[in-house]
Formats: structure tokens, C-alpha cells, sequence
């Protein structure tokens, strides 16, 4: 076959060989498969992708939220047993009208133990959210065990108690110490306010 004696008009591609008719077709179908899979198929391939990436995201949170729901009833016993405690806790801060009280047994708890106080300031109370923090400035002279007896009396007292910043020093006189610290007492909150505000929020989950 002598390709340069074909007419390659495309109007006389009825007189073209057969093989020639058959390339050709071919070359069209070739390309418009080609186009098609640009223009269409790509753009759903694409599609697919998003939506397989999206069902994964879906299928983990789904996975995610059912682990909570058969958590759900021990994550609402935890919280009843924490509302508890709370309350328990709140009840051992001592009222406004016992505040005056309270101090005068942390004074009273350093003088049994022997304690010779040199500063007992109480500060300006600080608002929490529930609660309110009075600190109380101290610096006391005695023994080692002197101090040890102090601190864990106010551990044992019936309304919360905590001692925080302490610093101890030697003291001129020999085997006794210089104590500074902060002694922190909590002024009670509403209770019910407080339980209440939290068995809402459960109860909207």
C-alpha cells in the first residue's frame, strides 16, 4: 500500500483502504474514550474518593460515639459519685458564721503544740467558683516536733484545712525552728446551687 497515493480528504474517506478505515476509527474511538474519562469519569473517580475518605471519617466517629454509649451508664455513676463527694466536701467548709470560730481553733491547735506565734494574719478572701479561699499569714517558733504536732492538727480538724508555701528556718535559740506558711481555709458555696447546676448539664447530655 502506497500511502502517498491515498486521497486523505476526509469528504473521500469512503474510497480509503480498509485497514486505513479501521486505524482511523480507532484513533477517533481512542479518543473519545479519552475524553470521556477526562471530562466524566475522572471527576467521579474524584467523587468517590471524597465519599470513601468521608464514610471512614463517619465509620471512626460512629465507632467513637458507640463507645460512649455503652459507657454511658458508668460515666453517669462516676458522675453521681463525684456530685457526692463534692457535696461531702463542701459541707466540711465551714460558714460565714463559723469562719470567726475555725480561726480562732487554728490559733488554739498551734498554742497546744507548743507553738509561740509571732504573725497570724488572716488575708482577703479570693472567689472561686464555688467557693471562696481564706488565706491566713503565720509565722510561729518551736521545736521540729513541735511543728509536725501543728500541721497535723490542722489536719485533723473538722473543716478543710490546707497548708501551703511553707519555708523553715533555724531560730536563734538552739533546737528550735521558724516556720512561715500560708494557711488556707474554704468558705462554703451554695450546695444545691452547685448540685444542681451539675445534674442540668448531665441531664442535657
Amino acid at each position: 500500500m502506497n500511502l502517498s497515493e491515498i486521497n486523505w480528504d476526509p469528504n473521500e474517506a469512503g474510497t480509503w483502504p480498509l485497514s486505513i478505515k479501521a486505524a482511523t476509527i480507532a484513533v477517533i474511538c481512542a479518543l473519545v474514550f479519552g475524553a470521556g474519562v477526562y471530562y466524566d469519569t475522572t471527576e467521579q473517580l474524584a467523587a468517590l474518593d471524597t465519599s470513601e475518605k468521608k464514610e471512614l471519617d463517619l465509620k471512626q466517629l460512629f465507632e467513637a460515639k458507640q463507645k460512649k454509649a455503652i459507657n454511658l451508664q458508668d460515666y453517669q455513676d462516676q458522675l453521681a459519685q463525684i456530685e457526692t463527694e463534692l457535696e461531702n466536701m463542701i459541707r466540711q467548709m465551714p460558714t460565714k458564721e463559723e469562719v470567726a470560730s475555725l480561726l480562732t481553733d487554728i490559733s488554739q491547735t498551734g498554742l497546744a503544740s507548743g507553738l509561740e506565734f509571732r504573725l497570724f494574719k488572716p488575708g482577703t478572701p479570693v472567689r472561686k467558683d464555688f467557693y471562696s479561699e481564706l488565706p491566713i499569714n503565720i509565722e510561729v517558733i518551736g521545736k521540729y516536733q513541735e511543728l509536725g504536732l501543728f500541721v497535723s492538727g490542722l489536719a485533723s480538724l473538722p473543716r478543710i484545712v490546707t497548708v501551703h508555701d511553707v519555708n523553715i528556718v533555724p531560730e536563734g535559740k538552739e533546737g528550735e525552728m521558724r516556720m512561715t506558711a500560708t494557711v488556707k481555709t474554704y468558705n462554703e458555696g451554695d450546695v444545691g446551687t452547685v448540685t444542681t447546676a451539675a445534674k442540668k448539664k448531665r441531664g442535657q447530655k
